[in-house]
């Protein structure tokens, strides 16, 4: 009989845990989720008799099948899911058919951690900050957009009303939904701390509490089927598309982050300028150094450098300050235990795992080699001038993916914090993905030219 919904994700649970869940919560079908490359949730469905294979590590997976895992020749893969992340689908939880999830990394047949697997990468990466003594937490705040769907259940590219930042109901009318997906996420063990309106029209943003890089990975990656999934249960349409609507803000991603070493926020001291430490200085210093190199990584699809243009509030100037929005790296007032970077330029389409593993390689190198930023800029940088961006040694970031795959190519540190196989399939799916736009001809190309020439 079941005992009601039993919130789990993040809990250290056994596997006899994990199979009492099962029977006293009637579940019936357990999803073993994962991601390729690109960054698109993956699963694999199996029924509940199935658990003690799962719990062990024998279900097995046709890695030839997913974007940038495998050859036919060498396909066989297995499941390892992660029992942290057990946890039951809540809005599935009233049907017959009950259903839990696992997120789970993928391994080789030998047992051995997949070099393709972006989620055993972050975890190579954070191994290899921890060698060091750091921990890097992250807080994402991931916007994205609610639509109406027409009469055949296809998304209408248009906001659902007219409100702006932080408007309320009735001006508002993603109000109500965004309080379900926030019930839901609540559910699957997420910490909310608040959610709004963005600024754009039919845009929203819901803000869940900073993790470690791994967790908060894995909770973009919940974060954006939760939303997706609440908003098709009602009829609606959610997408994390960065720029989905011409000559209004898009959709970012910023994200918050700090180094924490021995149980302390090591970003923080007291007795320095601003009360912030070398670390904090040197992570600014490494964020800005590679951080074209990584824009491939955190911004990855053609339309994400629709979004990276002046004049939408997006992040396009290499520079850092202490409040200043207009620059890419601000540091937010609060102090101590709170203090942190916040990196504004990624979006919402990323990869979590490949874009915090290529941000972790840069702020490694930034602190390991002690490199300084440049001085903070206080003025409005959307207001400077060419000339005055030249003068202040400000440049800004790639205008299109084709740019940012260059000089990806060019970084050893970033090449490195993805892996030779991970980069090698990453880059060759996206010179592939950049191709296909530059030879296809669009309905605006068709409109401009066709009566004119």
């Amino acid at each position: 009989m079941s005992t009601g919904f039993v919130p789990t994700h993040g809990k250290e649970l056994t596997k006899e845990e994990i199979k009492k869940i099962i029977v006293d919560n009637n579940i019936e079908f357990i999803k073993l989720e994962f991601c390729d490359i690109n960054g698109i949730m993956k699963n694999l469905s199996v029924p509940n008799e199935q658990i003690d294979k799962v719990l062990n590590n024998e279900i097995m997976l046709d890695g030839s099948s997913i974007k940038g895992f495998r050859s036919i020749e060498t396909s066989d893969m297995f499941f390892y899911p992660d029992l942290k992340t057990f946890s039951i689908i809540p809005w599935r939880s009233d049907d017959e058919l009950k259903v839990a999830r696992f997120i789970c990394d993928i391994h080789n047949a030998d047992g051995t951690p997949f070099e393709g697997c972006p989620r055993c990468n972050l975890k190579r990466m954070i191994a290899k900050a921890e060698k060091l003594g750091y921990k890097m937490n992250v807080g994402p705040e991931a916007e994205f957009f609610i639509f109406k769907k027409d009469e055949k259940g296809n998304p209408l590219i248009e906001g659902t009303d007219v409100a702006g930042y932080y408007d309320a109901a009735p001006k508002d009318k993603g109000e109500n939904l965004r309080r379900k997906m926030v019930k839901a996420l609540k559910q699957m063990g997420f910490e909310i701390e608040a959610s709004h309106h963005e600024v754009a029209r039919g845009q929203h943003e819901i803000d869940f509490k900073y993790a470690d890089a791994l967790t908060t990975a894995d909770n973009i990656m919940t974060f954006r089927y939760v939303v997706k999934a609440i908003a098709e249960e009602n009829g609606c349409f959610a997408t994390f598309m960065p720029k989905p609507i011409f000559g209004i803000n898009g959709s970012g991603m910023h994200c918050n982050i700090s180094l924490f070493k021995d149980g302390k926020n090591t970003f923080f001291a007291p007795d320095r300028t601003y009360q912030l430490s070398k670390d904090a200085l040197y992570s600014i210093g490494g964020l800005l150094k590679h951080v074209k190199s990584f824009t491939a990584v955190t911004n990855p699809i053609v339309n994400s450098y629709k979004r990276l243009v002046p004049g939408y509030e997006a992040p396009v100037y290499l520079a850092w300050s202490l409040a200043n929005r207009s620059a890419l790296i601000r540091v937010p007032a609060k102090r101590g235990e709170a203090t942190r970077v916040e990196l504004r330029s990624p979006d919402p389409s990323c990869n979590p795992y490949l874009a915090l593993a290529a941000i972790l390689g840069a702020i490694i190198n930034g602190v390991e080699t002690h490199i300084e930023p440049p001085l903070q800029i206080e003025e409005n940088i959307y207001g400077m001038t060419p000339k005055e961006l030249k003068r202040s040694k400000i440049e800004s970031l790639p205008s299109s993916l084709e740019e940012a795959l260059d000089l990806l190519e060019k970084n050893e540190i970033i090449k490195d914090a993805l892996g030779e196989h991970i980069l090698n399939e990453f880059i060759s799916a996206k010179r592939k993905e950049c191709e296909i736009f530059r030879t296809y001809i669009s309905p605006l190309e068709s409109q401009m030219y066709l009566d004119l020439h």
